[in-house]
């Protein structure tokens, strides 16, 4: 998810991005031959008419989690303008263009730079999308963990840029903004009111946050409050998403920077019951569910999450995926914290359960 990348993760992401596109290509051109034939057919079971032709714009775009949002849009028949920070990742999506890959998506899929802490490129980035998926963090790779304190300053500042340029710009009328599990699930447990069920309406102490030095909780915290604020001000349309640790094939090479960053405090998170993960496509769905809801019922906070690791096979298997010993993740796999939490994850699962129902009837 990050906006300051190296090399390799450059690399690796826009390989990525190649790859997606012959898998739509491919999928759109059997598509393309059914319609002919006069086969009535749905797209990933939740194309509709409401989401032909719409243009929706989603920052970092071909970060690792963007690729996935990317992917559940295409298939769901949406045409994606992509934000990117540097010149570098225009000119290779240009060369992609012109040497055709591209061409299977039907022109639905366009790149444009622009600065996420600058109001008025963003707010011409988005002219004319419909809605916002601002995905994006900030990771300072020279950082002890990969995020550093600074970086959280400019990752509020970029996410307050971006809501208040989804306000201005006219035709946006929804933003989808991910935040983090993080945000949550850091409370201040010497207040004898705090809740032992973690869901939507629960958030992090930002004392907390700073004491033991979680930048990346805190930076998502305050992000999203941020967010919110403006929300409220502007009478802007958002929903936040609050993943676990993005997971998924091969998610630490593309993505370790800020898996090492989530995983900074994982001890007590284990401890406590609330270190869990969340497969990166099944975020995207999520995201791309509760955009499609959002004209319905959804709004507020969601949290999303598969998997709460929970015993010491679950530790074994993401030290493997991380590279990371054992006792990084779980100091004692078999101790518990005295104060234990349930993570819940009831609200969008109730979302969920009514779209599938809605195309099932369709």
């Amino acid at each position: 998810m990050g906006i300051v990348r190296t090399d390799d993760s450059r690399k690796i992401e826009i390989e990525e991005f190649r790859r997606m596109l012959v898998t739509c290509a491919a999928l759109h051109g059997k598509k393309d031959e059914e319609e002919s034939m006069g086969r009535r057919r749905l797209t990933a079971g939740a194309e509709n008419d409401d989401a032909l032709d719409k243009l929706v714009c989603v920052t970092s775009g071909v970060s690792f989690l963007g690729l996935a949002i990317v992917n559940q849009l295409l298939l769901r028949g949406y045409s994606v303008r992509i934000v990117v920070n540097n010149e570098e990742d225009i000119e290779k999506l240009r060369e992609m263009e012109l040497s055709g890959e591209m061409r299977g998506t039907n022109s639905r899929i366009g790149a444009v730079m622009a600065k996420l802490t600058d109001a008025e490129s963003l707010t011409e980035a988005f002219s004319g999308c419909y809605g916002v998926f601002h995905t994006a963090a900030f990771i300072d790779p020279a950082g002890l963990s990969g995020y550093s304190k600074s970086m959280s300053e400019i990752e509020v500042k970029a996410t307050e840029t971006v809501t208040r340029a989804c306000a201005t710009a006219p035709s946006v009328r929804y933003c989808v903004l991910t935040s983090s599990l993080l945000a949550c699930v850091w409370q201040n447990n010497s207040l004898g009111n705090v809740s032992r069920v973690i869901n939507h309406d629960c958030w992090s102490d930002e004392s907390v946050c700073i004491e033991k030095k979680l930048w990346l909780a805190l930076g998502k915290l305050k992000a999203e409050k941020a967010a919110w604020r403006v929300a409220e001000e502007t009478g802007l349309k958002l929903v936040t998403l609050c993943p676990g640790l993005i997971a998924g094939p091969e998610f630490f090479r593309r993505n370790s920077t800020s898996t090492i960053a989530y995983l900074k405090g994982a001890q007590e998170m284990y401890a406590n019951g609330s270190l869990a993960s969340a497969d990166v496509d099944r975020v995207a769905e999520a995201h791309v569910c509760v955009f499609e809801a959002m004209n319905k019922t959804a709004s507020g906070r969601y949290i999303c999450f598969d998997q709460v690791i929970a015993c010491e096979d679950d530790v074994a298997k993401l030290a493997r995926e991380t590279e990371m010993q054992i006792n990084t993740i779980a100091e004692n796999v078999y101790s518990n914290s005295p104060t234990r939490f349930t993570l819940s994850n009831s609200k969008l699962s109730r979302l969920v359960s009514r779209t599938l129902r809605c195309n099932d009837e369709f």
